[in-house]
């Protein structure tokens, strides 16, 4: 049992965080330059495939949601982020910092669900064109979309009731940004089904998706073999960049969380592999 002194701290403190002097307003001006780039270029995906008719399609509605939940996970790093650069001290209060993992993780599910109903899509547009229409309708698309939200809101959700609730010895966060397993860590309690529900939803999260998509993009080979080259070459130009985006952004995802659960991890692994799916979010 930790000591009870600092029980349930009003703030956590981001360590990780070092003073540059001068250096920190050009990495201020580089990461608001990012952030204000993604911005314009979602807003711009966004804006294209609303007004644009011939666009009203499955899979742009698929990339606007895309660039949608880009939008909103950015909006969970880039603000507070860019205040601690330019701050001496790097506190944050309990109630920011259960938002912004709520934020984060919920967008990181999301991306990664999207791009799993993306890759159905194209499998039906490639395997099984003469129904594409029939089975790719409005309503599917809906449907698709609302459990791509549904299960990480209520995966991310229940994981984040369980930390919430759990009693903290301690504030310090060796992370740029809140994250779950570093809160849990502080916790002065057995934290036995936080780490069940942890992983389990860590799995289904990356791995569901990620072994869907293999199995789709192994079965439109298979369907590239029997045709001509000409459609050979159509169908890998249309699929290889999806199955290379979704392939390494799980596999940084999943690194990245794995890393967390690791005290003497290298600062510069932990802050790259953070940034890799909160800067540049797979937009196909």
């Amino acid at each position: 049992m930790k000591n009870n002194g600092s029980l349930n701290p009003d703030y956590f403190q981001l360590t990780l965080f070092s003073d540059h002097g001068s250096l920190r307003y050009l990495f201020f001006s580089l990461c608001l330059l990012i952030y204000m780039t993604i911005i314009s270029a979602n807003v711009v995906i966004i804006l294209a495939v609303c007004l644009e008719k011939s666009l009203h399609q499955p899979m742009y509605m698929f990339i606007s949601f895309l660039s949608l939940n880009s939008l909103y996970g950015s909006a969970g790093f880039f603000p507070r982020f860019l205040m601690d650069i330019l701050s001496d001290t790097h506190f944050i209060s309990r109630p920011a910092c259960f938002i912004q993992i709520y934020v984060i993780y919920t967008y990181a599910s999301c991306e990664l669900t999207i791009l799993g109903i993306m890759g159905y899509d194209r499998f039906v547009a490639i395997c099984q064109p003469l129904h594409y229409h029939s089975k790719m309708t409005l309503k599917m698309v809906i449907q698709l979309l609302t459990f791509a939200v549904l299960y990480p809101v209520f995966a991310c959700g229940a994981c984040l009731y369980l930390t919430v609730r759990l009693p903290l010895c301690g504030n310090k966060l060796h992370r740029l940004f809140c994250s779950n397993w570093p809160v849990v860590q502080l916790s002065c309690v057995d934290t036995t089904l936080n780490n069940i529900l942890g992983q389990f939803v860590t799995m289904t999260t990356i791995f569901i998706p990620l072994f869907f998509v293999l199995y789709t993009y192994l079965r439109i080979l298979l369907v590239c073999r029997r045709s001509s080259s000409e459609f050979r070459g159509k169908a890998l130009q249309t699929c290889l960049p999806h199955m290379v985006t979704f392939v390494t952004y799980s596999f940084s995802l999943f690194c990245e969380l794995s890393l967390t659960r690791f005290d003497n991890v290298s600062p510069v692994i932990t802050v790259a592999l953070s940034l890799e799916y909160l800067i540049v979010p797979p937009i196909n």
